[in-house]
């Protein structure tokens, strides 16, 4: 425990280091087109996941990687731990998120979150945010960004569900765009408001594209949070059982 205490010092040393010049940079890109800041802005991810590789010890490993689209699609995931948000701009292609607005807020790190083209939304505005998911969603769309979206809103604490909100399942069924459900156990290792960063392998699963062509919203969303919680228990028994026979 001590030493992965030191290693994810380190690495907050670190991030607190590069973040500020790297937001700054990511400013004077705003000329930029959509892709090419993104570019830029995700440069900075690649690094966050080498330190967090080299220094903590997080690896990972992706199933069902043959699952992913040729074209522009919906990723509906869950959320256990900051370290996703980093992680799948390396495994899917160039991409924006469904966000909650107050997030641009943040000093350097919303500022360089703006520069990504997100969709960024009012939740408390309920019917209005699902317009503003779909008006956005389109746009970004049609640029030729994917869209990650977390249903539960907040990071959920491993082996526990929250409510799966209706938006991804809503823009999909309004764009006719599949949906890529996504499970993986990121939780385990680096937990919600966690500094401890535990070494270890994390697992990804991506699950075959759901066509909503045709599909209710409701429907749709309760089929992709079938997936996901199903593959979430396959994932946590098969990473117990892993820890007790290395």
């Amino acid at each position: 425990m001590t030493v992965a205490v030191l290693r994810s010092a380190l690495y907050m040393l670190l991030q607190i280091i590069i973040t500020p010049p790297y937001a700054l940079l990511t400013l004077a890109c705003f000329p930029l087109s959509p892709h090419n800041r993104y570019r830029v802005t995700s440069s900075w991810t690649m690094i966050m996941l080498f330190l967090l590789r080299h220094l903590c010890g997080i690896r990972y490993q992706i199933i069902g990687a043959e699952n992913i689209p040729k074209t522009p699609s919906i990723v509906i995931s869950k959320h256990q731990s900051a370290w996703e948000t980093l992680a799948f701009q390396k495994i899917f292609p160039p991409q924006v998120w469904v966000l909650k607005k107050e997030l641009l807020r943040i000093p350097f790190f919303g500022w360089g979150l703006a520069m990504t083209s997100p969709i960024a939304i009012d939740r408390s505005a309920k019917k209005k945010a699902l317009e503003q998911i779909v008006e956005q969603g389109k746009d970004r769309l049609s640029q030729g960004f994917w869209i990650v979206i977390f249903p539960e809103g907040t990071r959920i604490p491993p082996g526990q569900r929250g409510k799966y909100r209706i938006g991804g399942a809503w823009l999909a069924t309004h764009t006719n765009v599949p949906v890529v459900p996504v499970a993986h156990n990121a939780g385990e290792l680096w937990g919600r408001n966690s500094f401890v960063k535990h070494p270890g392998t994390i697992t990804v699963s991506i699950g075959e594209p759901i066509d909503s062509t045709g599909m209710e919203a409701g429907e749709l969303n309760a089929k992709v949070e079938a997936w996901i919680e199903d593959e979430m228990l396959r994932i946590s028994k098969q990473s117990q059982q892993n820890q007790k026979n290395p």
